[in-house]
């Protein structure tokens, strides 16, 4: 099962590898999460004119980088950026995530049709744990700890991701295949991402530390549709 997962890659489910019931599942949840998501934005206070840019500019990031495959023996990784779709989008990061997966399936062939509501859950949960973390502790964290913060929420995400994934996998298991086999097969892909999630800790430290000193706005106005005009408070830039 997860020894023929390279027909989606890594951390992409493809069709086929996990049952119809758990397809149907993971599209009723990640769809209640995207609905969540446009309802909030529908409703927000904030300048539309101001969230739509954003929004498709890191939808694009994210569909290009988790487009790209690295070879990390003994398996495959591609970079993510939950953490960083997490800090910039909040509760928008659902839907960049979501449009990005539909057409890296559809163009390219990465995961399925069948299986983007679990793949959606997969890389949308660890973006929406970021945004809620970032949003709870940014006033309260202190200003020289931030490449901290941002080292914790980028690994964090793909950590969680990582989990999430091999979650899908196991519990999904066939009682028919070489369970020893495919366990080995799952520690190597979570080992596979282990320096991943420290390359990805490293970049959202790096854009959250340059963000908050020459574009504070972009952390103090983010993509957190509660309905308040400035759903972040204000970044000092010291």
């Amino acid at each position: 099962m997860v020894t023929t997962a390279s027909r989606g890659g890594v951390m992409h489910i493809p069709d086929g590898l996990v049952p119809p019931l758990w397809c149907g599942l993971g599209y009723a949840a990640s769809g209640g999460l995207l609905w969540w998501s446009c309802r909030r934005l529908q409703r927000a206070t904030v300048d539309t004119l101001a969230i739509v840019p954003r929004l498709a500019l890191l939808t694009g990031a994210f569909f290009t980088a988790s487009a790209v495959y690295i070879p990390v023996p003994p398996a495959s990784v591609h970079l993510l950026f939950l953490g960083s779709l997490g800090v910039l989008l909040g509760e928008g990061a659902m839907i960049a995530v979501v449009v990005g997966l539909f057409l890296q399936a559809v163009m390219f062939g990465h995961g399925g049709l069948t299986t983007l509501g679990l793949n959606a859950l997969i890389m949308g949960i660890p973006a929406l744990v970021a945004a809620a973390v970032f949003r709870g502790v940014w006033h309260r964290w202190p200003p020289r700890g931030r490449s901290l913060l941002g080292l914790l929420l980028g690994s964090g995400a793909v950590l969680l991701a990582v989990f999430l994934f091999s979650a899908v996998v196991i519990l999904s298991l066939p009682a028919t295949l070489d369970q020893q086999r495919e366990w080995l097969a799952i520690t190597a892909i979570v080992i596979a991402h282990l320096p991943l999630a420290i390359l990805e800790g490293v970049v959202t430290a790096s854009l959250l530390v340059f963000l908050a000193k020459v574009k504070p706005e972009f952390l103090s106005q983010g993509l957190s549709f509660s309905g308040e005009n400035s759903p972040y408070p204000t970044a000092n830039p010291r």
